[in-house]
């Protein structure tokens, strides 16, 4: 293929892209991506591991990202004109981060100047260092009679590859901070807004959290933005709590009375200051040297965390506010950083589907990834995305609190005491308890355990109900005295407190706790057999199943399998992804390109949802049946 003018009308020699996707060529590799129309070339670039020169992180104003566009139509742009002459522009030399895609491409791309500096995020994936926090020491020319540039003339002139723009409340302090320090300050710049001008070398304290703002538990994360290193952790439950344990019981507080909104928006302001503080303090960083962070949470938490009214998310037609958000500060969500740090707040792609589930989404790659993946998060609302780089599908079904413990007789929160694995044969029982403490009652994982090793013994029969005292007596005569009636309730009793016999103070798993992990299992798998449906495949064609959140990190892979919350697939299909929410919060503060990332799933993603389905319930009741 020889080159020519790229703006030709023939499109060049390479397949055509289904689903409105273009195939774009980055030689001298000969690397073949797809990807969605207007996604910018530098973007698709990064996305796909083709390292292209920059150190603006794709703002346009370093110009150091210079590609030879050899065919397919890449219209010049007015940036383009400033970083090329005439004859180069003809030849096809054009910037990346300015290259819209509308057709395919087949791209040079010369090598690096210089190597880029990388970090590896807890999915194990490699994230090149390119934040939007970037800081500059600089020694100005002080003024003089000869000399009268201003004050931001003479500091943006020694930012020759920044084109920044300063605010008011910056130039207040420009000045008096300049001549303070003999003209050797440091320049904070994020995106393209000059947000803060340090006396001194400050370029070794540059800092950012990233939050996973969820319904039950908030997780922060503190980053060194010079290395990409987290520095310390920590997690609380959300002050949100005594409203409720889910967003529609939330949601439904503040339909009842309108002053629970600012409510609970001032408890969410809590939850994360108390958070950024404590990890700030765990790791001897002052508070005012963080510039940004980034938020992931539901759609309800984040409306509720900018103080939105969520009640339109709470009924049918179940409508966001936005799902974008325009720019916003830390201090406009409590957190008491830099007074003028940003927060990145990641887009919802559904009322039910929020930018929990992009970020997750973008710390694993299934966007990226040929593989057929079905990506689940398990909690009160069971997030449910299927597909691959072809084509994503995504919807949310309600689960309900039991796997937060909540609903259950003796459920409790995973923490310690909190029995979290359950071993049964017909000799006896054996806890695993968080802590190894004395047990105090049963958590989610320990709940899905629990069940699924009463299935398999046949004590609980495929319709969820426990046998009689004379079948369990025949099935399993070495447990077969825990199966008893407490009240009106029939229980399994998993820890003694006391005499045994005596229930009363007894952990116990009753017949209402089998019923409430039935809805709940009931309603995930019916999401993902929908899915399925939907994109005309079937169980076997799933390659991997990655089971995301904090729950997901404790579930069993055999226990979901033995109750039909996952698909029947082998154990090893089956992966514990972590805190995906969190991870991918820590990729967009530690890589613009990751940011554009997860903006460009809004546009990849289908959402389908079930709520306004005719075949639902009727699905959702054939579900609710274990695994015989």
């Amino acid at each position: 293929m020889s080159g020519g003018p790229v703006d030709a009308a023939t499109p060049p020699e390479v397949a055509t892209a289904p689903r409105g996707r273009f195939d774009l060529i980055f030689e001298p590799a000969g690397q073949r991506v797809r990807v969605p129309p207007h996604v910018f070339l530098f973007d698709a670039a990064s996305w796909n591991g083709v390292a292209i020169d920059s150190t603006c992180g794709g703002h346009g104003t370093c110009r150091k990202c210079k590609v030879r566009v050899i065919e397919g139509t890449a219209p010049v742009t007015a940036l383009d004109t400033r970083a090329f002459t005439v004859e180069e522009l003809k030849r096809g030399w054009r910037l990346a981060c300015r290259v819209d895609v509308t057709s395919d491409l087949r791209v040079d791309v010369p090598p690096l100047a210089t190597r880029p500096k990388a970090a590896t995020v807890g999915v194990g994936r490699r994230v090149i260092l390119r934040p939007a926090v970037q800081k500059r020491f600089v020694e100005l020319t002080p003024p003089s009679l000869a000399d009268q540039t201003t004050d931001l003339d003479r500091l943006t002139a020694c930012l020759d590859d920044l084109e920044v723009r300063a605010e008011l409340d910056v130039l207040r302090t420009l000045g008096p901070v300049l001549r303070r320090s003999d003209y050797r300050v440091t320049a904070v710049v994020v995106d393209d807004v000059l947000v803060a001008v340090e006396a001194g070398d400050t370029t070794q304290t540059t800092y950012a959290i990233a939050f996973d703002l969820g319904t039950t538990t908030v997780v922060a994360t503190l980053l060194d933005l010079a290395t990409g290193a987290p520095l310390a952790v920590r997690s609380m439950l959300n002050k949100q709590q005594p409203f409720g344990a889910d967003v529609i019981t939330r949601i439904s507080a503040i339909m009842m009375d309108a002053r629970t909104l600012s409510e609970l928006t001032r408890l969410a302001h809590e939850t994360l200051n108390e958070l950024a503080q404590g990890v700030c303090e765990d790791a001897g960083v002052n508070p005012n040297n963080v510039y940004e962070i980034a938020l992931a949470g539901n759609a309800t938490m984040t409306h509720i965390a900018l103080g939105l009214d969520p009640e339109s998310l709470g009924v049918a037609p179940f409508i966001m506010t936005a799902a974008l958000f325009p720019d916003v500060l830390a201090s406009d969500l409590g957190v008491a950083v830099h007074q003028r740090a940003r927060a990145v707040l990641f887009p919802a792609l559904g009322a039910y589907v929020g930018g929990d589930i992009v970020s997750g989404l973008l710390a694993s790659g299934m966007d990226r990834d040929s593989r057929l993946r079905l990506f689940l998060d398990i909690g009160t609302n069971c997030e449910v995305v299927l597909g691959n780089s072809d084509r994503l599908l995504a919807t949310a079904a309600p689960a309900g609190p039991a796997f937060e413990g909540a609903a259950i007789r003796c459920g409790v929160r995973a923490a310690p005491g909190a029995i979290e694995t359950v071993k049964i044969t017909s000799d006896d029982v054996q806890l695993g308890v968080i802590g190894d403490e004395d047990p105090t009652g049963l958590c989610g994982s320990g709940l899905v355990d629990v069940v699924a090793e009463l299935v398999q013994l046949k004590l609980i029969d495929p319709s969820g109900r426990f046998v009689t005292d004379e079948v369990a007596a025949s099935l399993a005569p070495g447990v077969a005295s825990r199966l008893t009636q407490w009240n009106d309730l029939r229980v399994f009793v998993l820890h003694w407190n006391g005499d045994v016999g005596d229930v009363t103070r007894s952990i116990f798993l009753s017949q209402r706790d089998v019923r409430e992990l039935q809805f709940a299992k009931a309603s995930i798998a019916t999401g993902w057999r929908i899915l399925l449906e939907e994109a005309g495949v079937a169980v076997n064609d799933i390659q991997q199943v990655l089971l995301g959140g904090s729950f997901g990190s404790y579930l069993s892979a055999a226990s979901a399998v033995r109750l039909g919350l996952v698909p029947n697939l082998p154990l090893l299909r089956i992966v514990s992804a972590g805190n995906v929410a969190g991870e991918g919060a820590k990729m967009a503060l530690l890589s613009l390109r990751e940011r554009r990332g997860a903006m460009a799933l809004l546009e990849e993603v289908e959402y389908v949802e079930l709520s306004d389905r005719g075949d639902f319930n009727d699905r959702f009741v054939d579900e609710l049946a274990f695994p015989a």
